[in-house]
Order: C-alpha cells, then sequence, then structure tokens
C-alpha cells in the first residue's frame, strides 16, 4: 500500500523530522517531502503563494493521501483538484476540529504578516472563531529558541482564553512539538493542527471516522 505523503512546504528538513515523528503517531504508514525551494520558515504571504505554486508544480512521490503541513495550507486547495487522493491541510484541519459544537475558538501562533491570511481560512472551516493572537518576538528567532517560544506561546494563550477562547489552536507546523510541551501550562486544550490533520487523512483513506476526544477537540495534551 501507498504511504500517506506529508508535505512540508518550507524547506526545514529538521521541521519535516519533527512532523513525521508526530504523524507516525497516528498513521501507520508516513513519508516526508519537504520544498527544498522555500524559505526555512514562512512568514509571509507571498512566501505562502511561492510555496504553494512550487508544490503544485513539483513531481511528487505517489501516496494514498496527502498532508499539507504549514498551517497557511499553501496549495492543499489546487492539489485536491488535480488528484484522486484526499488532500489535507493543518489549517483546515484544526478549524474544523476546534470550530465544532458552540464554544470560541482562537489561534496563537508566531506569524503576524500571516494573521489575515489565517484569519480567512479559520472563518472558511470552523465557526466561533475569536481571532488570531500573537506572540512577541521575530519568528525565526522565537523557533530558534525554545525556551523564549514556549513562553510566548503562553502567554498568547492565556491571552485568548481571557478573551474567551475555550480552545486554542497552535498555528503553524514547525510548532507541532511546541503545542505538547506547553498543554499542561494552558487552562483550555490545545488544539494540534498536525495530529488533527493526520486523524481526518486517517478517517478518509480508511472509511474509519476517528471518535473526538472527550471534549469534542483534538487536544495536544
Amino acid at each position: 500500500m501507498k504511504p500517506v505523503l506529508l508535505i512540508n512546504p518550507n524547506s526545514s528538513v529538521q521541521t519535516t523530522a519533527a512532523m513525521l515523528a508526530i504523524a507516525r503517531r497516528h498513521l501507520p504508514d508516513v513519508e516526508g517531502w519537504t520544498n527544498a525551494k522555500a524559505p526555512g520558515m514562512i512568514t509571509d504571504p507571498a512566501a505562502l503563494s511561492a510555496a504553494g505554486d512550487q508544490i503544485v508544480a513539483a513531481a511528487l512521490p505517489s501516496a494514498q493521501g496527502i498532508i499539507i503541513a504549514a498551517f497557511g495550507d499553501p496549495g492543499a486547495e489546487h492539489l485536491a483538484a488535480i488528484n484522486d487522493v484526499p488532500v489535507v491541510g493543518i489549517g483546515a484541519a484544526a478549524a474544523r476540529q476546534a470550530g465544532r459544537g458552540e464554544d470560541r475558538f482562537a489561534v496563537v501562533t508566531t506569524t503576524p504578516r500571516l494573521a489575515p491570511a489565517i484569519d480567512v481560512l479559520m472563518r472558511a472551516h470552523g465557526k466561533n472563531y475569536l481571532g488570531c493572537f500573537l506572540t512577541d518576538g521575530a519568528p525565526e528567532a522565537l523557533l530558534a529558541d525554545p525556551v523564549r517560544l514556549d513562553a510566548a506561546l503562553i502567554a498568547g494563550c492565556i491571552r485568548a482564553c481571557d478573551a474567551g477562547a475555550a480552545r486554542v489552536i497552535i498555528g503553524g507546523g514547525p510548532l507541532a512539538t511546541a503545542a505538547e510541551r506547553i498543554a499542561p501550562a494552558v487552562p483550555v486544550p490545545l488544539v494540534q493542527p498536525l495530529v488533527a490533520a493526520c486523524k481526518e487523512i486517517a478517517a478518509a483513506t480508511t472509511g474509519h471516522p476517528v471518535p473526538p476526544a472527550p471534549d469534542g477537540s483534538q487536544s495536544a495534551r
């Protein structure tokens, strides 16, 4: 059987490896593909759009399903239109999970220039979206310093909770491991976009729906 293909839209092979380690807990056979033409971290709309074009134009390995593992889902809609296998973007999957029920949800992320695109994506795929809460500090610098990154994400989550969020999405493929680290310090469930996408792909490729977490989310806890 063909594997699921996890596409990392940025060029960081370390990020690809970290996301594969998480995905393999939820999928029996998943392989990674790294977009070598992109920057190491996608932080603005131009890079996000370019990554989508690069992914669509690439000669991708054959797969039974595809995960687009960047929070803006670059190229996901186009790939879904030209492929006969399921294609799931981690941003849309997270919004669908967090937007179930009547509780409000928010996004916490490190990339302020992507906030408008994130808002559009969240409203398209989830309901009761509260908004995007941004961390302080340059995205690249935060990603290079796990202690600072965790503190900044926790602070953003607390602000989102204070504003009324009952669930928080940690918005970013490179932030997947940080979401797991900070979950015990956040008073509401954290929705992990990569895990949400893995569960959707598992359901689509096996035909067996994945039961939601007890509170209806896919928590990082």
